[in-house]
This record gives structure tokens, C-alpha cells and sequence, in this order.
């Protein structure tokens, strides 16, 4: 990773859920929200990161790759990189180093809240649908590589201006970069399927925000307001998912987090994802991966 994102923050969060390690503001040049710099060969994150296992951290991870082939897990999906290829990691998602890859090339870290919300928005740094892995043509990774440089020497470029202005300086050139990042995320999601809809965006907003109690798809359909085979229209288009499924894959997905990463006993992270009853949260589970929660968990450690 790069030199200045190094070093340990002061620890993880961990409690009862998966540890989520925070942006290092206190490590960024001029204790401003982002750092960029050059990957090293060693993939140190946090000193006490379990970085061959998977964690969580709370900020934004752009790596534009000059080496290769890397493999990295993002939200037990798994990726293949190599040169010229970018991985975009969002607060909150589940990823894992691979000690045998080694990351050469340029990291972004962004800490949210850095970024007026207007700039947000505009960046779809909040679309979780759209792809990790990002291949850009040539012409494009030539802008975005040039547009990444001028960012990296306006963040080391720590003299020449005061704080407040090197500040917005750095807001400016992170903006234009994210901006053409975000063009080339959205341009790759839309070659492998239709951009989703609005109908199928409030389900998937709705979803997200529900899934660790409501699982039933006419209960959404009735809280939006639409008709349950309007709903299934819509998110099998923008899918290929019926609703249910949808609905099923990121209730799996949380407890898959949750086992990987606590010590939650079985039924505690069945009771986390609408499943009072252990027994039926490990039919559940098994009906969807092939295993108990006990084996998955086995597995991974």
C-alpha cells in the first residue's frame, strides 16, 4: 500500500461486529482527508489488521494497478487485477489482501465527509451495485493515470500554499478525478446489464436498510407503493434476480461478514439477520451456500 497509508491507525472498532478500521487522518499530509501515494511490496493496511483475513474499513480505496497479476477479495467475491486496471473498495465492504500478489501501482484513500455532498452525488460514491474492478481503454486509463499524478503532486505539494486553500485544492483535484472515475464505473456497468431503474433503485435502497428484519417482498412492494409484479419487472431487468433472491443474497452476504469476522455465537448472527430461531437460520443458510454456518466458519479460520 502506499507509504503514507501505511501505518497503524490506532486500532480497529470492534465490539460485537466485524472490526472496521478507520481512515488515518492523523498520517495524511497536512491532516487533510485523503492520501495518495505509491503501493509497497509489504500490503501493510493497519499494523493490527488481519490483512490475509477479511475486515472492514470506513473510507474509500481506489487502486490503479501498474503490476500484476493481483488477486483481491472484495465482499467474498474475487478479483483479478493486472496493469491498468483499477479496484474501487466503499466504506464498509469486506475485503481481503492476497500475500501472494504483489501491489504495485498508485493507492487513493479518501475519508467520506471530505467531499461536499454535492460532489458525492455526482461521483456515485455510494453506488455499491456498480463493479469493484474497473478495466479502463487505453485513452481512458491515460486520463485517468495523468489525472491521478496531478492529484498525488497537489497532496505532496505541502509549501507553496496555506492549509485552507492546499485543501481545496486537493477537493478540486480529487473531484475531476473521481469524476472520470466514476464515468468509466457507470460506462462498465452498463455493457454488462441496463442501468437500474427507479423503481428497482428504491427497492435496492429500501432493502439495504431493511434486510435485517423484513424479508418479505410484499411488505416492500406494499412500503413503496408499487405492485408486487411491478417489482419483480424491475428488478429482474436491472438484476436478472426475482425480488426474493435479491432480498435472500444480501441477508446472506451480512451473515457471511459477521461469521467471517466475530466470535457472534451462530444464533446471535442468525438473530443480526431476521432469524430468531437458530434452527431455521441454518437451514437458511445452507439452502443458499452449501453449508452450515458452523462449516463456513470452520472454513475461513
Amino acid at each position: 500500500m502506499a507509504d503514507r497509508t501505511t501505518q497503524a491507525a490506532p486500532g480497529g472498532r470492534h465490539g460485537e461486529g466485524i472490526a472496521t478500521f478507520p481512515f488515518p487522518t492523523e498520517l495524511a499530509v497536512g491532516g487533510v482527508g485523503m492520501q495518495v501515494g505509491a503501493m509497497g511490496t509489504d500490503h501493510t493496511w493497519h499494523a493490527d489488521a488481519p490483512l490475509d483475513r477479511v475486515h472492514r474499513i470506513d473510507f474509500h480505496v481506489v487502486m490503479l494497478f501498474t503490476g500484476g497479476p493481483v488477486r483481491h477479495m472484495i465482499d467474498f467475491a474475487e478479483y483479478e487485477a493486472g496493469p491498468g486496471d483499477l479496484l474501487w473498495i466503499r466504506p464498509g465492504q469486506i475485503h481481503r489482501f492476497d500475500r501472494t500478489s504483489e501491489y504495485r501501482g498508485t493507492v487513493l484513500t479518501m475519508q467520506p465527509g471530505f467531499l461536499p455532498r454535492s460532489t458525492v452525488e455526482a461521483t456515485n460514491l455510494y453506488r455499491y451495485d456498480l463493479p469493484p474492478l474497473l478495466r479502463p481503454e487505453p485513452d481512458r486509463l491515460a486520463a485517468l493515470q495523468a489525472s491521478l499524478d496531478q492529484l498525488r503532486r497537489e497532496y505532496e505539494d505541502t509549501t507553496t500554499l496555506p492549509l485552507s486553500l492546499h485543501t481545496a485544492v486537493l477537493r478540486h483535484s480529487l473531484t475531476a478525478f473521481l469524476l472520470r472515475l466514476a464515468h468509466l464505473a457507470a460506462s462498465s456497468a452498463e455493457a454488462s446489464r441496463r442501468q437500474a431503474d427507479t423503481t428497482f433503485t428504491l427497492f435496492r435502497d429500501a432493502v439495504e436498510k431493511g434486510f435485517p428484519t423484513n424479508h418479505s417482498v410484499n411488505a416492500y412492494a406494499d412500503a413503496l407503493g408499487y405492485s408486487r409484479r411491478t417489482l419483480v419487472r424491475a428488478v429482474r431487468a436491472a438484476t436478472g434476480q426475482t425480488p426474493k433472491g435479491f432480498i435472500d443474497r444480501r441477508v446472506i452476504l451480512e451473515a457471511k461478514r459477521l461469521l467471517a469476522h466475530t466470535d457472534m455465537p451462530i444464533g446471535r448472527v442468525g438473530a443480526a439477520v431476521g432469524f430468531p430461531d437458530n434452527a431455521n437460520f441454518s437451514k437458511f443458510f445452507h439452502l443458499h451456500t452449501g453449508q452450515t454456518p458452523v462449516a463456513f466458519r470452520a472454513e475461513l479460520r
